[in-house]
């Protein structure tokens, strides 16, 4: 897990993104590769495209700003970085960016004048087939030697997300796996926590039998419990913990949770 993709673009949540992937690749001692994406503009009743160029030549023009700034902040850092323009829609255009990524880093910021991150994310997470981490807008760092919570319920995708990022959940202090005791367990969460021993880290089992409360309700419960500072799960899956995870349970997770999110399927 040596090559991490960092979203770049001036909108209010970039910060929260740009501190946990400076966080994420020294940790893992990786390289960063920063997608500069500039938005194509699509103006209503715009036959000739004169509004839309004009618009596109703010966007290029203030995103060239934005670079400048943050090479000049990159150029301080202790980190190995490389710069990548792209111009289109942002979720297309960091799917085709990530196939050597092993990491791809956005947040969940929504604004009226910024992109809908949450919709971003569920989309990069259908398409790139590659782990996501998902920051709140508010999130100043990502403490890779923190806490981690694993949603549970073994399905391949949640398997998957793990094994993609064992080499992050080796820094971790403390794991914990968590799942809701009611027979959607496709692998026991023992089997993960044998899996995770394997590899030097030596997770702790919870299980919860609330088989009523919602999904997202049960996950940000255990989060805050074991003060957690990122929490990982699958996607896609029918198990209590993932069902329908890009449905409401995604949205209401990318909107309310006050930790970074580590996404995949």
């Amino acid at each position: 897990m040596k090559n991490i993709l960092l979203l770049v673009h001036d909108d209010a949540g970039q910060e929260a993104r740009f501190q946990a992937a400076l966080d994420i690749s020294r940790g893992l001692t990786g390289h960063l590769t920063c997608l500069d994406v500039v938005q194509m503009p699509v103006m209503a009743g715009d036959y000739d495209g004169i509004g839309s160029a004009m618009l596109l030549a703010d966007e290029r023009e203030r995103e060239a700003g934005n670079r400048a700034t943050l090479e000049a902040r990159l150029a301080n850092e202790d980190v190995t970085w490389d710069w990548v323009d792209a111009v289109g829609d942002i979720a297309d255009c960091i799917t085709r960016a990530s196939g050597l990524s092993d990491l791809i880093i956005v947040n969940r910021k929504l604004d009226i004048s910024s992109p809908d991150m949450r919709a971003i994310s569920g989309r990069l997470a259908m398409r790139a087939r590659k782990p996501l981490v998902a920051v709140p807008d508010d999130c100043r760092r990502f403490d890779t030697a923190g806490r981690a919570v694993i949603a549970w319920d073994g399905s391949a995708p949640v398997m998957a997300t793990m094994e993609a990022c064992v080499p992050l959940l080796k820094l971790a202090a403390s794991v914990r796996l968590f799942t809701v005791d009611d027979g959607s367990e496709a692998i026991p969460a023992e089997e993960a926590a044998t899996y995770l021993s394997r590899h030097d880290i030596h997770a702790t089992i919870v299980r919860v039998r609330d088989h009523h409360g919602r999904a997202d309700v049960l996950i940000s419960e255990q989060c805050h419990s074991f003060r957690a500072d990122y929490c990982l799960m699958g996607a896609f899956s029918r198990g209590r913990l993932t069902e329908a995870l890009f449905g409401g349970v995604t949205r209401r997770m990318l909107t309310e949770a006050r930790l970074p999110l580590v996404l995949g399927h």
